[in-house]
């Protein structure tokens, strides 16, 4: 099937008791077994859920995976990913610009179980070979990275990892699955934070895995239910409503993410732009090679902290807020908010600067962004839609 029908229909068949097109939510904590081991597949919910089962059998087939497992956040997803692959003594090499709650579970928390773990710009191919031994057993890669948008080459990454038997972790939050599938490139294991796009609506938190070996999967799902950060039946049928209208959301995201990220590269007050959609960004020819849109989160650097919170200070329709992915349009400070766990000599080595303003670009009409952030840059008279798409 095609991605647009596996997102409305795949794990989703009707309620076999009712019909129901829509799966149900099944809020209940237990089920009635017929008699001793005899039981409809389902025994407790912490194990089993219906919906949640629905759920994770539309990621599996989104991303292209042999299973999927729901978690209650992006975070509890990654975590169970380290219990999987991880043991004491072992290395892990992690993309040295991931989200800052990353940075934080593995150095703060991981890495105090006798894991190693080293930071490399994951985009240099020599770096990350360098940085391989004979105990890395996980090579984690954001692409493209938070908030900085670099761009690993995945299949590339993926060779080198295998060599040694390292599995290849990819966190696809950013893209989604509707415009990059790491697993058809190499990697082993897809991560997401539901919370954002596949959610799309800003009113759930929690995380997927998909895995493409059945021995991962099948190790997972003991975790998963062994430590039971399980996501709820509500939150797993938010998702699913929202998977559905996935990829035509990814397309009005991507539209206005260009024309968002054409338009900041010609205002004087941004010193950089990081957006992969743009032919100046070192990474836009993979980027067009292993992805099939560019997405909608963009940063760029206003120079100085004071110039980044006046900006900030002034918007009105771009709401200044942590998270991304939802229909509004989200912009944040990474270095004071997604970032702060991050030591300050890391942030500056990568260039996460205090003048570095990141925005989810939202699918609100496209004048309408212009002329908030317009009006947040104070000076210019607002550009029509038109001046904008005919950039």
């Amino acid at each position: 099937m095609g991605f647009k029908t596996d997102a409305i229909h795949a794990g989703q068949e009707p309620d076999p008791s009712t019909g129901a097109v829509t799966i149900p939510i099944y809020q209940t904590s237990t089920y009635v077994q017929e008699a001793l081991g005899k039981h409809k597949g389902y025994e407790y919910a912490r194990t089993q859920n219906p919906t949640r089962t629905a759920l994770e059998k539309n990621m599996a087939v989104l991303e292209r995976g042999v299973a999927g497992y729901a978690f209650a956040s992006g975070m509890a997803a990654t975590n169970a990913i380290t219990q999987l692959l991880l043991k004491q003594g072992d290395h892990a090499i992690c993309s040295d610009n991931v989200y800052g709650g990353t940075f934080r579970l593995f150095d703060k928390i991981v890495r105090h179980y006798g894991i190693d773990f080293t930071y490399v710009n994951t985009s240099n191919l020599h770096d990350v070979e360098k940085a391989m031994r004979p105990n890395t057993k996980m090579v984690f890669v954001e692409t493209p990275t938070n908030p900085l948008m670099s761009i690993t080459d995945l299949a590339a990454v993926s060779e080198i990892a295998h060599r040694t038997g390292s599995r290849v972790v990819v966190d696809n939050t950013f893209m989604s699955p509707y415009f990059q599938r790491p697993i058809e490139l190499g990697a082993d294991i897809v991560v997401h934070s539901t919370t954002k796009y596949l959610n799309g609506h800003s009113d759930s938190v929690g995380g997927v895995a998909v895995l493409k070996h059945q021995e991962d999967a099948d190790r997972l799902q003991f975790i998963q239910n062994a430590a039971g950060a399980i996501l709820s039946p509500m939150d797993s049928w938010l998702v699913l409503r929202g998977i559905k209208t996935l990829p035509v959301r990814m397309e009005a995201h991507n539209a206005n993410g260009m024309a968002i990220a054409k338009y900041l590269s010609e205002r004087k007050e941004v010193t950089k732009i990081f957006y992969p959609g743009l032919p100046s960004h070192p990474g836009h020819e993979l980027a067009k090679k292993q992805m099939s849109g560019f997405g909608a989160m963009i940063a760029f650097d206003l120079g100085s902290l004071e110039n980044a919170a006046r900006f900030l200070r002034r918007v009105r329709l771009c709401s200044l807020a942590e998270s991304l992915g939802g229909v509004e349009t989200l912009i944040s400070h990474p270095a004071t908010m997604t970032h702060a766990s991050v030591p300050i000599e890391h942030r500056n080595k990568i260039g996460i600067t205090d003048g570095l303003v990141r925005i989810s670009v939202g699918i609100e009409d496209l004048a309408d962004l212009v002329e908030d952030i317009d009006n947040a840059f104070d000076g210019d008279s607002p550009r029509t839609l038109r001046t904008v798409a005919e950039n």
